[in-house]
């Protein structure tokens, strides 16, 4: 019954979050099924905006084109012919979203229908985990705010899952399944994820890692030799899983139309750090950041990237280093810490990224006063950033100096930017809910991982 109110509690916040995003909706609608009157006024003074509804016109998502196939992207940059900036599989998403759909209120309602089960299934797997700690994903504001933001939900499920079977296995054999069969599975969830929104490749490297030094406590590995010996080939294969099923995923697009497939990278490679990327790249380097400045908008394109990598290499190292002490690799750690380093120092951080986040707020046990800033920091930027640009374009001022909406949009940047390098180490130091906390009744079978001592991961 525990695990059934939390869905249900869930549900009421996905509902919450679909009327929110559904003010900016009609009443009216021109030929091209766009709200109005004023929707784009609308959209920023009382922050309803919605990648979702925003996108209904542009990218052929209106005239039902397939993405991809006949796609290729203008002198300009600019992506037509069904493309959208999104891989395929989240491509895919929105066009079975549109097909019955004819304005962008219906696009917005039928998108909510097809995202809310996953929704719904991570807080589920969530409260398996980690029990009423998974409040954080159902009730908490990130999901009011960006569930029906853009399309990060299936993504996020994807990631989450991938937690699940290594910890929990399924079926009645749960976690007394293989290590090996529960990572290769995780692995294909990750390279599902890939296909939806890219992030969950990075956990590829530090569930590898867990597969070479045995997993929980070293025990898992049967060809382990006085606590010396190391799974390479387990750890291959894990990755190779991960690699074929995004590449699987991707083929059927790139015969069928390379251009379109290719055009969805490159769109989001070649875009600049600008005022609607939120990012500390754009901000820490005012004014030379404008995005008609060429060399260092260049500049950014490689210390972006180098930057994320080498934030990669460190929390894979420090995890080892943690593994050396207690016996166990900290997979989980490692990769909250590295989806930190990864909005940090991306070149976008767009504000529904949170979404991403929360998961390893309730699966770490970190302090409460982490998570309570961010979400603080998460709704100044959420909710400034769009009142902001209404100050811009409608208002009578929109400088940065001008009024509380501009200032929380710089305790946004720059508070998450802060907390995300805390929240690094924070996680990587964290233990696992899972290692004390069982998980709520209602699911099937009874986890057949054990407890550990406090410190294991």
């Amino acid at each position: 019954m525990a695990l059934i109110a939390l869905v249900l509690f869930c549900g009421g916040t996905l509902i919450l979050g679909f009327v929110n995003k559904d003010r900016c909706t009609g009443p009216e609608f021109n030929e091209l099924g766009r709200s109005g009157p004023d929707y784009d006024l609308r959209s920023k003074q009382d922050v309803c905006y919605s990648d979702i509804q925003f996108l209904w016109i542009g990218r052929d998502i209106d005239r039902h084109v397939f993405p991809y196939v006949d796609g290729k992207l203008t002198d300009d940059g600019q992506p037509v012919g069904g493309v959208v900036e999104y891989p395929v599989l989240t491509g895919v998403v929105i066009w079975a979203s549109a097909l019955f759909a004819h304005t962008d209120a219906q696009f917005l309602l039928l998108s909510a229908l097809v995202l809310a089960p996953f929704g719904l299934c991570t807080a589920w797997l969530l409260g398996r985990m980690s029990g009423w700690r998974a409040l954080l994903w159902a009730i908490g504001p990130p999901l009011v705010m960006y569930a029906f933001h853009n399309w990060e939900l299936p993504v996020v499920l994807c990631a989450v899952a991938a937690f699940y079977v290594v910890h929990r296995g399924w079926g009645a054999r749960g976690a007394d399944r293989p290590l090996l069969t529960r990572a290769t599975v995780s692995a294909v969830l990750l390279g599902l994820g890939f296909a939806f929104k890219v992030y969950p490749a990075i956990f590829v490297l530090p569930l590898m890692l867990y597969v070479l030094t045995g997993g929980r406590g070293g025990a898992e590995f049967a060809g382990r030799v006085k606590g010396r010996a190391l799974d390479w080939a387990g750890a291959v294969r894990v990755g190779a899983a991960a690699l074929g099923t995004a590449v699987l995923v991707n083929i059927p697009f790139a015969v069928a139309g390379f251009d379109g497939l290719k055009a969805s990278f490159t769109f989001q490679m070649l875009r600049k750090a600008d005022i609607t990327t939120n990012s500390i790249w754009f901000w820490g380097l005012r004014p030379e950041s404008d995005p008609d400045n060429e060399s260092v908008q260049e500049l950014i394109s490689v210390l972006s990237p180098t930057l994320m990598l080498v934030s990669f290499v460190v929390a894979c190292a420090l995890g080892w280093v943690r593994y050396q002490r207690q016996g166990t690799y900290p997979w989980l750690a490692v990769s909250a810490a590295m989806l930190c380093g990864f909005l940090l120092l991306h070149k976008v951080h767009s504000p529904q990224y949170t979404l991403w986040l929360v998961p390893m707020f309730v699966l770490l046990r970190i302090r409460w006063g982490w998570i309570v800033a961010y979400f603080l920091a998460d709704l100044a930027m959420g909710i400034g950033i769009f009142r902001w640009y209404y100050e811009i374009f409608y208002g009578k001022h929109g400088g940065i100096y001008d009024g509380l909406a501009a200032q929380a949009v710089m305790v946004g940047v720059w508070g998450r930017a802060a907390l995300l390098v805390g929240l690094f180490y924070a996680f990587l130091v964290a233990r696992s809910t899972m290692d004390d906390d069982p998980p709520l009744a209602g699911g099937p079978g009874t986890p057949a991982e054990p407890t550990t001592a406090p410190g294991r991961a």
